[in-house]
């Protein structure tokens, strides 16, 4: 079975939750975006919002991986123990199961 159909699988059948952030900027985000993705810029990534739980599964994705590689560093560092970088937008789209919208 193709990975972008166990993730979402997986998330379904135990019931648990995963947040998805692009790291893009605002303009970046104009052009397309996962459905359902929260926006905060890598840069920003301790802004994330307080309702997030630090053991919540965290799939980040910018346009190539970098930025989001970055930004899944720091918050590993800050204690978000199951963040993890999603690579690029058409990565996380594949992987997490996700379609892109405008």
């Amino acid at each position: 079975m193709p990975l972008r159909f166990v993730i979402p699988l997986i998330f379904s059948l135990t019931g648990m939750s995963m947040t998805v952030i692009d790291v893009r900027t605002e303009a970046e985000l104009k052009t397309g975006h996962l459905e359902g993705a929260l926006h905060i810029e890598w840069q920003d990534i301790l802004k994330i919002p307080s309702d997030i739980q630090k053991d919540e599964e965290i799939f980040l994705y910018c346009r190539s991986g970098n930025r989001s590689g970055k930004a899944t560093q720091i918050l590993l560092e800050a204690g978000y123990i199951n963040a993890k970088n999603a690579g690029s937008i058409f990565d996380a789209s594949e992987l997490l199961g996700i379609k892109i919208i405008d």
